[in-house]
Parts: structure tokens; C-alpha cells; sequence
């Protein structure tokens, strides 16, 4: 592999070398779960240790992730810490749902997003990256600061918007970054008493402060839901998408009306947010490596003179794709996922030594310490693009890199979302260059995704 010799290495927790007491626990799972991992985790297949009582089966050995999410996925539930932090957001929506209501919705979005269908979102993706990319084109030419994560967030909800609502969701795009920071920062984490396994009913004081945004959220999904419905209702054409396809299937063998707005608001609250996180990373990462970002730069002019099709740009510009698969490494949307076995589980290594995973326990698998193992990559905390490249990605293990998770319950918009960021780096990286400021110090916290904590400022100015 041709690596630099001295690949830049972003911030992140370092391994802790004592264990933490149990309110630390306590402290540091509400603070920041990044936070809480020690060395072992970092360089063992497996462990399994006792959380509050609950033995935790720690998994980053492939082939015990492959057994867990592919081989023996309908002996695997959501583990209830997950389900208790996400299910007041979610719901019934396709991130928390199980059993036969999963299935249910998960048949009835898959249309939408098979790679031949997510290929035919490119031109919408391209138009809204350009018109996006204008907007600072001025200020862009004598320089100006931006928060590239809150920009993000307003480019691929736009996206979202445009390709799956056809720019008829209820709410304009002013501001909707910082409600979605709200949300996130107040629903999407841990409350002590989630850790002390406290029933659903008892009240989340760390989460009173998202109602509001949750609400509004709500309000949103119902307005949008309303409007399409009305429009079907009076025999008037409406566009062939995402809405209109979940609205058509509510009734006694499709979806309710609940799990319909579930999915919507699932989209729309979070469906994006993953996307635009990985790309605030990726932004921040190449800014601090100018050899590679070089490469960037010259593959994406050499390619965009030709005028290819967007549908082109995710195998034509594999420096592109390769940083924001790196990114993703680093700081993976969904830093953690969380299982439980519904019934007695065993599996056996290479080594014949057999690991038994008991009925109701928990079992986490977590791309966070995953993709920063010591025995599986190289220079695992540094940021090296070059791994992705052609050639390279081939020896990197299908269940050592789970950005998008894996089995049944894969990320339904993986290929959109690859195609999406693709796009987007090609377009203003054309245009712009992305630079670190003084006041750029990013710090990864987990909430629903891998935030940057207070965001990522950056200087950007014209080309």
C-alpha cells in the first residue's frame, strides 16, 4: 500500500488504559459513549463483560459480526437500551420497527432504493449541489467562514426533499439544521435511566428539552402527509415518489397510517443526517491532507471536463469516493449496533474455542472501535484514503467495514447515500476549497450519528 509518511490523524477518544467505575459509566455513556472504551476493545475479536448486571458480548471479530447479522439475523433482536433511546423519536419507523412490521415497510420502501432506482436520483442530486454551490460563489471569491456540518445538513435535506418528496415537504429549509441539532442532542442519547433499565413510562428528564423539536417534527410529517393525501383524494396528479408510494400502500395488507408517518419522519429527521455528517468528516479530513486532496482536486477536473453523467461520477472518481469511505471509517454514521439474542446462541472460532451468547443479553457490535482496530487496519487512528482505492478495497473484509451495517437490515439508502456524497464533494470541490481555521476543533460525540461537537468551521474560498 502507498501510504504518506505521516498520514494525518483527526481527533478522537483515546483508549482508556483503566476501566471506569460504575458512575462514570453512568457519566461518560450520557456525555459522549466514544469516551468509554478501553484498550481491549480496541485490540481483541471479542469480549464479554458485565454492564449493570447484563453480560455484554463486545463483537469486532468478522466472522462472529457475519454470524450475528447475516448467518443467524432472526435469532437477534434490538437490544432495549437502543430501543428505549430511539423508540420515542421513531417509533414504528424502518430504524426501530421488528418483527412482521419491519418486513412490512421494509418490502414497501425497497422499490425506492435498489441501485437502478437510487441511479436515476443523480440529475436531482447534481442540480441541487449546483444550485447549492451558488449560493456562496460570491462570498466564496473573497473568502468567508462556514460550518461545513450545518451546511451539509441543509444540502441533503434539500436532496431528500427534492428526490423523495418532490419538494413538498411542509417546512422550508431556514433553519432546519438547528432543529435537527436539537433533536439529536436532546433525544438521540443515552439517559441514566435508560442504563438502570428503567420501564419506557418513567420520565427522561435529560429529554424534556426535545420535546418541542420532536413535536414540531411531528407537526411537519402530518402537514406533508395531509397535503399529498388531499391532492390523491381530489383525482389531481402527484408525483411518482417516495411519498406518494407509502401513501398508496396504507390499508389492512400494506402500511397504517402510524407506521406511515414513523417512515416519513424517520427520512426526514434522520434519513439524511447520516449522509451529511460523513461528509462534514470527509470535508475536515482532506482539508488537513493537501496530497491527497491535490489528487482530489486534479481527478475531479480532469473527469467533470468530459461532462459525464452523474450516474458516472461514483466510478469515475475513486480518489473521491475513496476519501469519504475513509471518513466514514473514522467517524461512522452509526457508530454502534446493538443486538440481543432471543434465544440460546453459540459460535465457535477459528481457534475452536466457543463463545456462548445467552437468551436476553446484549450483544454490541461497534464500527466505532471497528474500523480503529489494531487487528485489522493499518495506522488504524490516521486518515488514509489510500485504503479504499482500487486495488486495496478488494482486501478489506466485508464485515470489517460496516459504514452502512449489514444483513437484513443493511441501510436501505447505502447506494443513494455513496451516490449522493460523490456528488456533492465533486460539485464544490470543483468550485471551492475547504480549509481549517483557527477555531476549526472538532471533537466526535455520539448521539443518533458521529457528531462533531459544536461543528466544524472552515474557511472556503474560490479556486
Amino acid at each position: 500500500m502507498d501510504i504518506r509518511p505521516e498520514p494525518f490523524e483527526p481527533p478522537a477518544p483515546l483508549p482508556r488504559t483503566v476501566p471506569p467505575s460504575r458512575l462514570e459509566i453512568i457519566r461518560t455513556t450520557f456525555r459522549n459513549p466514544l469516551e468509554l472504551w478501553g484498550l481491549p476493545t480496541y485490540s481483541t475479536p471479542y469480549l464479554q463483560v458485565k454492564f449493570f448486571g447484563q453480560l455484554t458480548t463486545i463483537v469486532h471479530h468478522p466472522g462472529l459480526i457475519r454470524h450475528v447479522l447475516v448467518d443467524n439475523a432472526e435469532n437477534y433482536g434490538m437490544q432495549a437500551i437502543r430501543q428505549l433511546v430511539l423508540r420515542p423519536i421513531l417509533r414504528d419507523g424502518l430504524v426501530t420497527a421488528e418483527g412482521e412490521v419491519w418486513k412490512r415497510s421494509r418490502k414497501a420502501m425497497a422499490p425506492v432504493f435498489t441501485p437502478r432506482h437510487a441511479r436515476g436520483f443523480a440529475g436531482q442530486m447534481l442540480a441541487k449541489a449546483e444550485e447549492f454551490a451558488e449560493r456562496f460563489e460570491k462570498p466564496a471569491h473573497e473568502g468567508t467562514e462556514l460550518n461545513i456540518a450545518t451546511a451539509m445538513t441543509e444540502l441533503t435535506f434539500e436532496i431528500l426533499a427534492e428526490t423523495l418528496f418532490s419538494g413538498n415537504i411542509a417546512v422550508g429549509t431556514d433553519g432546519f439544521a438547528e432543529r435537527v441539532n436539537a433533536l439529536l442532542h436532546h433525544m438521540g442519547r443515552v439517559d441514566p435511566m435508560d442504563l438502570l433499565k428503567a420501564p419506557g413510562w418513567v420520565p427522561r428528564l435529560t429529554r424534556i428539552p426535545g420535546r418541542k423539536a420532536l413535536i414540531n417534527f411531528r407537526r411537519m410529517v402530518a402537514d406533508t402527509m395531509a397535503a399529498r393525501r388531499a391532492q390523491m383524494d381530489a383525482g389531481k396528479p402527484v408525483p411518482d415518489d417516495f411519498l406518494t408510494l407509502l401513501l398508496r400502500v396504507e390499508g389492512p395488507d400494506g402500511l397504517t397510517h402510524d407506521e406511515i408517518e414513523d417512515n416519513i419522519l424517520t427520512f426526514i429527521g434522520a434519513g439524511h443526517e447520516t449522509t451529511a455528517r460523513a461528509l462534514a468528516w470527509t470535508f475536515y479530513c482532506v482539508a488537513e491532507s493537501p496530497h491527497f486532496r491535490q489528487l482530489m482536486e486534479e481527478e475531479i477536473d480532469r473527469v467533470l471536463a468530459d461532462r459525464p453523467d452523474p450516474v458516472e461520477w461514483v466510478d469515475r472518481l475513486p480518489h473521491v469516493r475513496a476519501a469519504f469511505e475513509e471518513a466514514m471509517r473514522l467517524y461512522p454514521p452509526a457508530p454502534s449496533i446493538n443486538r440481543a439474542p432471543l434465544k440460546d446462541d453459540e459460535w465457535t472460532d477459528e481457534n475452536g474455542r466457543t463463545l456462548r451468547l445467552p437468551a436476553g443479553e446484549s450483544v454490541l457490535i461497534m464500527p466505532w472501535t471497528l474500523h480503529r482496530h489494531l487487528l485489522y487496519w493499518e495506522k488504524p487512528r490516521h486518515f488514509i484514503p489510500e485504503r479504499f482505492l482500487p486495488g486495496n478495497r478488494e482486501k478489506i473484509h466485508r464485515f470489517q467495514y460496516l459504514p452502512f451495517g449489514a444483513g437484513p437490515r443493511i441501510c436501505i439508502g447505502a447506494s443513494f447515500a455513496l451516490q449522493e456524497a460523490v456528488i456533492i464533494l465533486a460539485v464544490l470541490m470543483k468550485r471551492f476549497r475547504f480549509d481549517v481555521t483557527p477555531n476549526t476543533r472538532p471533537w466526535p460525540v455520539q448521539r443518533l450519528t458521529t457528531q462533531p461537537l459544536n461543528g466544524i468551521p472552515m474557511w472556503v474560498s474560490a479556486r
